[in-house]
């Protein structure tokens, strides 16, 4: 059996998963953390080319036909997070924090405020600097004409557990994100710290530099799990889990 303590938070690195199985992973996770069955959890994966659309997706922002996403072999699938339209691939680390806000800080902006400092910070340990901008969210740098988006984020809480989280662009094929508007902003660009970096870069790299400072910014001491046993943890859990779904409240850009 695991030890843990208020202070731990589990990390599971999924790999590459569809992002269905992702969500109905999370959904588990979500119900046993309302139990507090489980601790803190932060989930680490990378996506098959997928185009999400959140609940306040607009399909205007979709600039590709569903033909051209079949040749490209692009999903396309509607998710409950708030906001709007964004891409998840290879290349980019995915981060699904599912904490309990009420051991933390009941403040949603404030939460958001955290995962965009994770990725500041994490950029800055690669000599580049970024930053917050006003009116709409991420980590941003600067580019030849305008700010460039280097990290997104979409959060999805529910009795004040998270669930959805940030995406950070590290060797992303950027060529797929001319397929929609991304986060809906248009005359903005997305660009990817290998882009910046004029350098090869590694995700295990990039995304142990992101499960340090997220440690240090939500002040969780993080202990490495595998995927069985997060499911063996989950197993236990489903016993005292009630199965009925939360209203929630969702938060994104």
């Amino acid at each position: 059996m695991l030890i843990h303590d208020e202070k731990t938070c589990w990390v599971v690195d999924l790999g590459l998963i569809a992002y269905g199985s992702a969500c109905e992973l999370q959904g588990q996770i979500v119900e046993a953390r309302k139990a507090n069955a489980i601790p803190d959890v932060l989930l680490f994966c990378e996506h098959p080319h997928v185009i999400t659309l959140g609940r306040n997706g607009n399909m205007n922002h979709l600039r590709a036909s569903q033909r051209v996403l079949e040749r490209m072999n692009v999903e396309l699938r509607w998710s409950d997070r708030g906001g709007d339209i964004t891409y998840h691939g290879p290349g980019q680390i995915v981060a699904y924090p599912i904490l309990d806000l009420a051991q933390h800080r009941r403040d949603i902006r404030w939460y958001v405020e955290q995962l965009e400092e994770v990725m500041i910070q994490t950029t800055k340990d690669f000599g580049v600097a970024s930053k917050r901008v006003e009116g709409v969210h991420g980590a941003w740098i600067d580019g030849v004409a305008n700010e460039e988006k280097i990290g997104a984020l979409g959060v999805h809480i529910s009795r004040w557990v998270t669930s959805h989280g940030l995406a950070y662009n590290v060797c992303s094929d950027l060529r797929y994100f001319d397929l929609i508007v991304p986060c809906g902003i248009e005359g903005k660009r997305v660009t990817s710290l290998e882009r910046v970096l004029g350098r090869r870069i590694g995700v295990y790299e990039v995304r142990d530099r992101l499960a340090s400072h997220f440690s240090v910014v939500f002040n969780r001491n993080l202990q490495q799990i595998t995927h069985a046993q997060l499911a063996e943890s989950l197993r236990l859990a489903r016993e005292t889990v009630p199965g009925a779904l939360t209203r929630h409240h969702s938060f994104i850009s």
